[in-house]
């Protein structure tokens, strides 16, 4: 950060790890479901129970190393070898089948097959302990340290952009490469990425000149403080409204490449054109309203925001059973809705979290934001998902190739009118949080 600026440099080094930690995340979130669902068992209750403790361990480890790289005085470390070390294991992650381990063990089919389910979740853990560390926890603080309220706006609409073009890239481009050449190349492909990212910021990656030590690990507990919470509502408040959106997020965001394959029978090349269409248009909307917010009230822009990403959802809801012309075209447009409020609603939401972050607490309160913005959501979300998903019961399409371990249904459509539903329920807090930052700051602009 240099004259009020964010800087060509630091630019380069958001845009790098942000986009290669994105699309990490991105296939944990969509391909490790689909690798779980398509080579091990056909078990949603799997795919819930992955996403859900994966959120506990990214949580915890948020925690910890956001405290540590405070008490340290250094993101760059952590951000760095962070980076390395996740990448070595998604690399591991594609090596798990049902076949390798009825080979190494020497156990029945339907052994392997519940040892492999055991597995997954917990390499997708480990997975989630490295990344959370290195992505959550240090690139996260980085961010904080090195960036302004003027521009914070702008820089944010960046950030919260990369998770959907990190989906384009995954959705689109990874369905035709595990056509081409398998999970286990294209994870190891992947993890070699992650890894030469790591090794490769440890020559040009430098701490902002502000962050100093601080702290210790009784600071692990500092972000739930009542003192703590009293003295930045603003903070605390705008974390609600990301938990809310987060648990909305997470209704549908785990089954809903599952949802356009085996409920809409999109083949890949066919959803990865309504991810295209839908994700550029919506990020080419957002680089001008993210911008806009730099200008404008970000708390009075979230109405906008809010009632924009709940209207693309209740049209995704809608957009079936009319042909597949008709639903490719519907659920490409409502979909891009949809991305476009998404979108919004992180940034207005993230940029406004930047804002009212203490200065001298920016690493311990990384996992703070975490609870909300992860733990929660991602135990919640796919609980009321799969319940949805559980009491529809819609059939597998080939019940003939179903077997003992499956659960026997896919995703409903009422996962996206349950997300709208949630969606909504942030309007309830935003005039909450209009009157906080506007007693906070005399005139309810927020405060640089």
């Amino acid at each position: 950060m240099v004259n009020g600026k964010f800087g060509k440099w630091n630019w380069t080094i958001l845009l790098l790890f942000g986009l290669v930690g994105q699309i990490a995340w991105s296939v944990e979130n969509m391909y490790f479901n689909l690798f779980v669902y398509n080579t091990v068992a056909k078990d949603l209750n799997a795919v819930t129970l992955m996403v859900q403790l994966s959120g506990v361990v990214a949580t915890v480890a948020t925690l910890f190393a956001g405290t540590l790289s405070d008490k340290t005085g250094n993101r760059r470390a952590f951000l760095c070898w962070g980076y390395a070390i996740w990448g070595v294991t998604v690399a591991l992650f594609g090596m798990l089948s049902p076949n390798l381990t009825q080979t190494v063990l020497g156990v029945d089919l339907q052994t392997a097959i519940q040892i492999t389910l055991v597995a997954v979740v917990v390499g997708d853990c480990v997975m989630t302990l490295f990344g959370s560390t290195a992505n959550d926890a240090a690139f996260n603080a980085w961010v904080t340290d090195n960036t302004q309220s003027e521009y914070r706006g702008g820089v944010e609409g960046v950030l919260s952009i990369l998770p959907l073009a990190a989906m384009l890239i995954v959705a689109g481009g990874f369905g035709i490469l595990v056509d081409a050449i398998g999970y286990q190349l294209l994870f190891l492909l992947l993890g070699v990425v992650i890894s030469l990212c790591g090794f490769a910021g440890l020559f040009f990656v430098k701490d902002s000149p502000r962050l100093a030590k601080s702290g210790s690990f009784k600071d692990i507990f500092y972000g739930f403080k009542p003192s703590v919470v009293k003295g930045n509502k603003p903070f605390y408040l705008t974390l609600c409204l990301v938990l809310v959106y987060g648990v909305a997020c997470q209704i549908f965001m785990p089954y809903m490449i599952i949802y356009m394959k085996e409920y809409l029978g999109f083949s890949v090349l066919e959803y990865s054109a309504v991810f295209a269409v839908a994700i550029v248009a919506g990020a080419a909307v957002n680089l001008w309203l993210t911008r806009l917010s730099d200008k404008k009230d970000k708390v009075d822009m979230l109405y906008l925001a809010v009632a924009i990403m709940a209207a693309g959802l209740l049209g995704m809801y809608f957009a079936k059973d009319m042909g597949k012309i008709a639903d490719l075209i519907l659920f490409g447009v409502f979909g891009f809705v949809m991305i476009t409020g998404y979108i919004l609603v992180s940034a207005l939401c993230g940029s406004t979290v930047r804002d009212y972050t203490p200065e001298n607490a920016v690493g311990k309160l990384q996992g703070v934001r975490m609870v909300f913005s992860v733990l929660i959501p991602m135990v919640v979300g796919p609980l009321i998902g799969n319940a949805i998903n559980a009491a529809r019961n819609i059939p597998l399409p080939d019940q003939g190739s179903a077997d003992m371990m499956t659960t026997r249904f896919i995703p409903a459509p009422e996962i996206f009118l349950a997300a709208a539903i949630v969606t909504l329920c942030m309007l309830a807090l935003i005039p909450i949080l209009k009157k906080v930052t506007k007693k906070e700051n005399g005139d309810g602009s927020i405060k640089i």
